[in-house]
């Protein structure tokens, strides 16, 4: 059972339920099946494990529901992404899904770049990083794919030995960039940890290029910024000032 957090989600709800129909065709692990869908109440029913993590909810600290060392865990994810990123554009546009091309990319991480910084501000060394990411060519894909968007250890459902089993929270789901599934792994896994990803990722054959490590390192970097966007997005006072926090300027 879920609770719509915010007003005015009937738009989010309808899309989130499509996205779900479309995901469940292709995926071999649980996503939520939803049973009932309105703007007060969001029911499915449970889904067989754990996610790999939850935050202690008074003192923040990460309480990991599996052995954090399980290969089981990066073999599995590999899977799992690998089926994401490979639903078809086709059917990720019937069901009017957000569709980024290659060159769409840069220019809208611009544009949220310079509203962030007008609404929020942004620290300088901040900003530097970003604009030379931006700027840096040799790290942009020349392809984009269907992605989970939002995809870390907190929305991935995983088995004590580490076998993932479901996915959950696809509300951001669209086709962007794919280095932005693999971003909320290695801020909680470390470098080595993604590099192995990616390896197992291109053994089943998720599409590749020569700087996904680099661009997955940037796009973690970028989180405060997306944060930033999101707390303007919602107009929640205590998340504004969570993402002055990380941009740098409290």
């Amino acid at each position: 059972m879920r609770i719509p957090r915010r007003d005015g989600m009937r738009e989010q709800i309808k899309k989130e339920k499509r996205i779900l129909e479309l995901v469940k065709k292709h995926l071999s692990v649980e996503v939520p099946d939803w049973r009932i869908s309105s703007t007060e109440l969001v029911a499915y029913p449970i889904l067989k494990d754990n996610p790999v993590l939850n935050l202690d909810a008074e003192t923040y600290e990460i309480i990991w529901n599996m052995d954090k060392d399980s290969p089981k865990y990066i073999t599995s994810l590999a899977k799992t992404l690998f089926e994401i990123h490979s639903i078809p554009e086709k059917e990720v546009r019937e069901n009017d899904l957000k569709i980024m091309k290659p060159s769409d990319l840069r220019p809208e991480i611009a544009n949220n770049l310079q509203l962030v910084k007008s609404e929020i501000g942004i620290s300088e060394q901040l900003e530097t990083r970003y604009r030379k990411w931006l700027d840096n060519d040799v790290l942009w894909a020349d392809f984009t794919q269907f992605i989970h968007g939002d995809l870390y250890a907190g929305h991935v459902l995983a088995s004590k030995d580490g076998a993932v089993s479901g996915v959950i929270d696809w509300s951001t789901a669209h086709i962007d960039d794919p280095a932005i599934d693999f971003a909320g792994h290695v801020t909680l896994f470390g470098e080595e940890s993604l590099k192995t990803l990616i390896i197992e990722y291109e053994k089943l054959g998720g599409k590749v290029w020569n700087k996904l490590y680099e661009q997955t390192l940037e796009r973690a970097a970028a989180s405060p910024l997306m944060y930033g966007l999101f707390a303007l997005e919602t107009q929640n006072e205590s998340l504004i000032v969570g993402a002055k926090a990380q941009l740098g300027v409290i």
